[in-house]
């Protein structure tokens, strides 16, 4: 299972409270979560991370919000299973992706960030993707899954068609809304242009409605807290064949979660930020 996007408190309690249950009804063997925007809207911090993990995420991917939450930095080096985008300069703490090894054999995850519209712009992601997923190969590792957190959904769609047939899945994240084009290409490889979010379901992308509406209408800064409320985990679930590293079969996830509609925020608000 791959899940979008995690938005403030109202989204990490949702998955915390959710993954054990997830793991048993959908047996799954795997889960990646990216938890770029978990500590109060932006980016995550080791608690956090910590967190995560213990409910059972294997994987935690970030995105443009990565540095966000100073504390983060010191923690890369720490935690393998916390990931960056790859296409960062040498010399960036922390790593852009990680082979772990399960019941069923190793499974590597990859991180790239697309440079379309995004901020910073960093290195080549296709060349950092096709160079980092042969190396993978090259060890042995025959599952992969390659996140693309990008704005432009041509630049997700290109990563899928220049990595099918060499990896399990490409999932794109960043923009926060589930597409539903979750297909299986030609050579064998899953994918799905954005997995959603894991937040607020009544939102403009996980922040107050009536924030972005004003900063819409005015023009004007205004902050951007974390809406309250019922939340939707988004994302998607893959069967993989372990002996060729194939997608089987991909389907998208979605699940709402009444309960977090007590849960109270403690929202870091944006000033003049991208909600994303």
């Amino acid at each position: 299972m791959f899940l979008g996007d995690v938005v403030g408190e109202p989204g990490r309690k949702a998955v915390i409270e959710q993954l054990p249950l997830l793991k048993q009804s959908e047996g799954l063997d795997f889960i990646i979560v990216n938890g770029e925007n978990a500590a109060g809207g932006r980016g995550i911090t080791p608690r956090i991370a910590i967190d995560l993990l213990r409910a059972g995420a294997a994987v935690i991917s970030t995105g443009d919000h990565v540095w966000d939450q100073a504390e983060i930095v010191g923690f890369f080096p720490t935690e393998p299973r916390l990931l960056r985008p790859l296409n960062y300069p040498v010399g960036t703490p922390g790593n852009g992706s990680v082979v772990l090894q399960t019941a069923k054999g190793r499974v590597g995850v990859v991180l790239v960030q697309g440079r379309s519209f995004m901020q910073p712009p960093l290195d080549n992601p296709f060349v950092a993707a096709e160079a980092e997923v042969a190396r993978l190969a090259s060890d042995g590792v025959k599952v992969i899954v390659l996140e693309i957190h990008a704005e432009a959904t041509s630049e997700k769609i290109a990563m899928g068609r220049l990595l099918d047939g060499t990896v399990s899945m490409v999932v794109g994240t960043h923009t926060h809304v589930q597409t539903a084009d979750e297909t299986i290409f030609p050579g064998g490889t899953g994918y799905l242009t954005d997995a959603g979010m894991c937040g607020p379901e009544q939102s403009v992308l996980g922040r107050s409605i009536e924030s972005v509406i004003w900063r819409q209408k005015t023009g004007m800064l205004t902050r951007f807290p974390v809406a309250k409320g019922p939340v939707r985990l988004c994302g998607v679930i893959i069967d993989v064949d372990v002996a060729t590293g194939h997608c089987v079969a991909i389907r998208r996830f979605t699940l709402a979660v009444p309960e977090a509609a007590e849960t109270s925020t403690a929202a870091q608000p944006e000033l003049n930020s991208d909600p994303n």
